[in-house]
């Protein structure tokens, strides 16, 4: 009996042993398959972890405690979420000047890419010049040197206000007066076209020309061409530059910071969310108080990200 117990052990240390080394051989033969790609991914990993993923975790900690960045931080629970929902006005005014800005200057930008682009797909000479000059302003933009330039054309002696005076108009400053500060903004965002005008100018590039010589053959008229072929077979494109340029506009803040000289304009009017974040983190030093601020902005993203897949199933048509 002891004899058939021992075999039986053998056999399984036998069996146990065998599978320890199709494994290693497995996992060797992966590794050479994979090392190098994986090898070449390792510095997007090393700086996912460490300057995204990491970071992320860490203001959702914080996002739960009240950290001054001086004492340790004390656990607090929800109580941040709950004040900026239930007792901070500030939060609220935040929210109406960024949905206003998002809401304005988004279709604004994506109508006028969209004009810009099929302008250039009628076949212009110097395209590319055209394009890189349209394109120009969506790099620049975003800079701290056009913000200063945008708040000198709009204060109350810039450029514009001594245009209007030529035609006999006496405007306000543009900058610093709560009804047309948000508007400066918008004007500014909807500058910088280029990007989505770009990619709205290589989808119209992949509509067939036969659809369009088809439709005039049976009386279209130019508006019905647009309406009905270049609108549908556009909406994938429609759909993706709406959604990257909403979840942008939702991020703003370099042109705000600079135009409102850090402080959100006159009552608030240039109050975007991203620079109440900032006066809360680096102002007040309330970095607990901001990182739950930050995942409130998250969850508001991802909750409209969300809501457009949903939608676009109804108004947004593919190849089939």
């Amino acid at each position: 009996m002891s004899n058939a117990v021992r075999a039986t052990a053998d056999r399984a240390a036998a069996a146990e042993q065998y599978q320890g080394v199709v494994a290693d051989g497995r996992w060797r033969r992966l590794l050479a398959a994979n090392g190098p790609g994986y090898l070449f991914l390792l510095p997007w990993l090393l700086g996912f972890l460490g300057l995204t993923l990491g970071p992320a975790l860490v203001s959702l900690y914080l996002s739960f405690t009240d950290f001054d960045m001086i004492r340790s931080p004390e656990w607090v629970g929800a109580a941040n979420y709950v004040r900026i929902t239930t007792a901070d006005p500030k939060f609220a005014a935040a929210m109406k000047v960024t949905l206003t800005y998002v809401v304005l200057s988004v279709p604004f930008k994506l109508v006028f890419a969209l004009l810009v682009a099929m302008a250039l797909n009628k076949g212009v000479r110097g395209l590319t010049v055209y394009r890189a000059v349209f394109y120009l302003p969506s790099l620049l933009g975003g800079s701290v040197a056009i913000a200063v330039l945008w708040r000198q054309l709009f204060a109350g002696d810039g450029l514009v206000n001594a245009a209007l005076s030529q035609i006999g108009i006496q405007g306000p400053s543009w900058i610093s007066h709560p009804s047309y500060s948000i508007y400066t903004l918008v004007a500014l965002s909807v500058w910088q076209f280029g990007s989505p005008m770009i990619i709205f100018l290589a989808g119209l590039r992949q509509i067939p020309t036969d659809m369009y010589e088809a439709a005039s053959l049976d009386g279209a008229s130019k508006f019905r061409q647009f309406y009905k072929i270049t609108l549908p077979l556009l909406t994938p494109v429609i759909f993706f530059n709406a959604v990257v340029q909403t979840i942008d506009a939702f991020k703003a803040f370099t042109p705000a910071f600079i135009i409102s000289g850090g402080s959100g304009g006159p009552i608030n009017s240039t109050l975007f969310y991203t620079l109440y974040l900032y006066q809360e983190a680096f102002g007040n030093f309330r970095m607990g108080y901001a990182s739950a601020l930050a995942w409130i902005l998250v969850l508001i993203i991802a909750v409209f990200t969300a809501f457009s897949f949903l939608s676009s199933r109804y108004w947004v048509h593919y190849d089939d």
